[in-house]
């Protein structure tokens, strides 16, 4: 029996969405829940699993290819009498089901958890033309399409092209500016994809440097944009067209909307924090917090709901259409992370009610999965305030755009070590400026000065803390 499967709408309510990359091939045999594609919403990048079980017809699709929901995606062949794919009405994955256990849903339109680690059984292909170029190099080169050559090194499988390894676009930058084949690296999750930390655990085994691909983002929750997948230029083209898609499109448009809605208005403000940065030399030496990492991003965060309970204008939504202004009486704190797919800003739920340590791992994982392109859409939104450190890319101050639905955000410059008045006297002393833009409909002048000082004070300070609430 032929199925179709049309691409549902994933719970967004978006018209569209691209094709990342096919993890299946026609002749495939799938199963229940398999993985067979990588799709980009505005959003997110999100899996889709195979609602039926039976062998893959026909694609109608190519990566890169924008599909409008309801459009067929994939054809099966069921080889039974009539089936219909399992709706359901969850986004974020489960963990895959024991045997014998009941597999529970996990995308909104269809599916189910995966059962298992389960990979597609490609059939054997005929091989293209030899390449002069090395496998690497042929690997990297066509990241989206299964790889057909009969070229040395790929071991004896009579001429059938390899498997493409299942892992996602950032962490397959990660590997090219590593050096690394993805083919080598092993998958240590039951989902069967290759992950950052594969990459970097299989790096260290063979003596790659892995830093030497990523920023320092230790402290930020920045993701590195090193990770961006960059369209691979001809030799002797002068310009390079790339299409505005996906979350670039989304971020320029909601960027657009504010700059030109809210007045922004910008202050600055140089503060000493060797304080902050002994604090956190302090909390990285303590055996006990060795697994989580305090930087300067989890103390300013913590300073700044600690302010903005004292300062709620900075904590409020101007309504248009109602004709109000909404006090937020908690913190949805956002986190500004560019990312290789453009930037994005999940925010941490009721962040007020966090300790430093649980901001700080909070922010590690935001961090982790935005670098990962898994940020569910969910997560970017409903968020009152926001913090981006410009800083982790040796900036030192600037005028960030407030967050639509937003009153404010706090941008933090580098840490630099410079003379600076002390005591009396001029000293070397860790120097950080700090970058607050408001709502000017919210908030005045006073406001915003007096909520960027207390931000300050507590950096200089960090015992300060202690006296707030």
């Amino acid at each position: 029996m032929t199925q179709d499967f049309r691409l549902p709408d994933l719970g967004e309510g978006l018209p569209e969405a691209e094709l990342v990359q096919w993890l299946v091939a026609v002749g495939d045999t799938v199963a229940l829940n398999q993985t067979m594609a990588e799709v980009e919403t505005a959003k997110a990048v999100v899996e889709l699993p195979s609602p039926y079980a039976g062998t893959i017809t026909a694609l109608h699709a190519d990566a890169g290819d924008v599909i409008e929901v309801g459009s067929v995606l994939v054809t099966f062949d069921t080889g039974q009498g009539d089936a219909a794919p399992q709706p359901v009405a969850v986004t974020e994955q489960s963990a895959p089901a024991a045997d014998g256990e009941k597999a529970e849903p996990n995308l909104v339109g269809y599916g189910a958890a995966p059962r298992g680690a389960g990979r597609p059984q490609r059939r054997a292909r005929v091989a293209g033309p030899a390449s002069t170029r090395s496998d690497t190099a042929v690997l990297e080169a066509a990241p989206h399409d299964a790889i057909t050559l009969d070229a040395p090194g790929f071991g004896d499988n009579g001429g059938q092209a390899p498997e493409r390894p299942r892992s996602t676009p950032p962490v397959r930058a990660l590997a090219k500016q590593l050096g690394i084949d993805l083919a080598l690296v092993e998958a240590t999750g039951a989902s069967g994809v290759i992950t950052r930390a594969d990459v970097e655990a299989y790096a260290e085994r063979v003596g790659v440097a892995a830093t030497q691909g990523a920023a320092a983002v230790e402290d930020s929750g920045v993701p590195d944009t090193a990770e961006e997948l960059a369209p691979e230029r001809a030799p002797g083209e002068r310009t390079t067209r790339t299409p505005i898609r996906g979350v670039r499109r989304m971020t320029a448009d909601a960027m657009v909307r504010s700059a030109f809605t809210a007045p922004h208005v910008t202050t600055f403000l140089t503060v000493d924090v060797t304080a902050t940065s002994e604090l956190i030399a302090s909390l990285k030496a303590d055996k006990a917090l060795a697994d989580h990492r305090i930087g300067v991003m989890a103390v300013a965060a913590k300073a700044a709901c600690l302010a903005l309970g004292r300062h709620p204008g900075l904590n409020s939504k101007w309504d248009d259409e109602a004709g109000e202004i909404v006090e937020h009486h908690y913190v949805n704190l956002g986190i500004a992370a560019a990312t290789g797919r453009g930037l994005v800003v999940p925010n941490i739920r009721d962040a007020h009610e966090l300790t430093l340590v649980e901001l700080a791992d909070a922010i590690r994982a935001l961090a982790e999965t935005a670098r990962a392109g898994k940020t569910a859409p969910a997560d970017m939104m409903g968020g009152t305030f926001s913090i981006t450190n410009v800083g982790v890319f040796g900036v030192d101050a600037g005028t960030p755009i407030i967050n639509p639905g937003e009153a404010g955000i706090l941008a933090l410059g580098a840490v630099r070590r410079q003379p600076w008045e002390h005591r009396g006297e001029i000293a070397l002393r860790d120097v950080m400026t700090l970058a607050l833009s408001f709502d000017h409909r919210l908030v005045d002048g006073e406001q915003g000065s007096r909520f960027l000082v207390e931000v300050a004070d507590v950096l200089r300070e960090p015992g300060r803390a202690m006296l707030l609430r």
